[in-house]
C-alpha cells in the first residue's frame, strides 16, 4: 500500500510557514540550521500529524534494505542519525541491534521516550555538528534518512563529514534521501542531494558499495537515492 500523500503535499509549505518569522527554510529565528526542529515538535504539542515527515511506521526503503541483505545486527551497535519519531530505530533493534538514536531536538527524544516505554533503544538528545566525543568510529552501522536534505547546502557537507567520523572501522554507513544529477535544480525544502555531493562521503575515507537511483511508493512517486557505504576494516587499512 502507498504511503499516504497528505504530509508530502503539505511538507514544503508547512516547513516553512511553521517556523514564523524564519528568513528561508530550513533557518530558524534564531539564524542556526536545526533550531527550527524544537520548534516544530514543539508546536505540534503531541499531535503526530502536525509533524510532516512522521508516517508512524518504518521506512520503506530501509525495510526494503535490510530484507534484501538479510541483516542481523546481533552484537552490533547501529546509530540512527536524525531519529524523529523513533520507528527506524525500533526496527533496527527488532533486528538485534544494540540502538543508539539521536535527535537535536529534545521534544522529539521525550515524544520517543513516550512512545516506546519498553524499548531498547538508547534514545538521545545531540547535535549531528557536534556529536558526542564518545561516539567516534563506534558504530558498526549507520543510518542517515533524510536529514541530510533537510539542511541547508553550505553546512551539509561539514554534516556528513561528523557522521562518517562515527562508523567503527569496518562499518556500513546507509543513505537515503531525495536525489537529483547535479545540472537538475535544488528545488525546495526538502532539497534533493545532488550525485555531486556524495563525493563528500567518499572524501572521508569511505568506500562507496552501491547506488541506488529509484522512485519510491509514494503518491506521487518521489525520485530517492540509496547508497551504502563501508568504511576500511583494520586489516584492510
Amino acid at each position: 500500500m502507498r504511503r499516504k500523500q497528505r504530509r508530502l503535499e503539505t511538507r514544503d509549505e508547512r516547513a516553512s510557514t511553521s517556523k514564523g518569522t524564519t528568513t528561508r527554510p530550513g533557518i530558524c529565528a534564531t539564524g542556526d540550521a536545526t533550531g527550527w526542529f524544537e520548534e516544530l515538535y514543539t508546536q505540534a504539542q503531541g499531535n503526530e500529524q502536525a509533524i510532516h515527515w512522521a508516517d508512524l511506521e518504518v521506512n520503506p526503503s530501509l525495510v526494503a534494505w535490510l530484507d534484501r541483505h538479510n541483516i542481523q545486527g546481533k552484537g552490533k551497535r547501529a546509530l540512527v542519525v536524525g531519529c524523529g519519531l523513533g520507528d527506524d530505530a525500533e526496527e533496527l533493534a527488532r533486528r538485534g541491534f544494540e540502538v543508539v538514536a539521536f535527535d537535536i531536538a529534545p521534544t522529539a527524544i521525550a515524544w520517543c521516550r513516550q512512545r516506546f516505554l519498553q524499548s531498547s533503544v538508547e534514545y538521545v538528545v545531540a547535535d549531528v555538528f557536534d556529536p558526542p566525543g564518545g561516539w567516534q568510529g563506534m558504530f558498526d552501522f549507520v543510518l542517515e534518512a533524510y536529514t541530510l536534505q533537510v539542511l541547508p547546502a553550505e553546512v551539509r557537507s561539514r554534516a556528513m563529514t561528523r557522521i562518517v567520523g562515527l562508523l567503527a572501522q569496518g562499518g556500513t554507513l546507509l543513505v537515503i534521501y531525495r536525489g537529483r544529477f547535479p545540472e537538475e535544480p535544488p528545488g525546495n525544502l526538502p532539497w534533493p542531494l545532488s550525485t555531486e555531493e556524495l563525493e563528500v562521503f567518499k572524501g572521508a575515507g569511505l568506500r562507496q558499495v552501491q547506488f541506488e537511483d529509484y522512485f519510491d511508493q509514494e503518491e506521487p512517486p518521489v525520485r530517492r537515492f540509496r547508497v551504502e557505504y563501508r568504511r576500511a576494516s583494520s586489516a584492510e587499512s
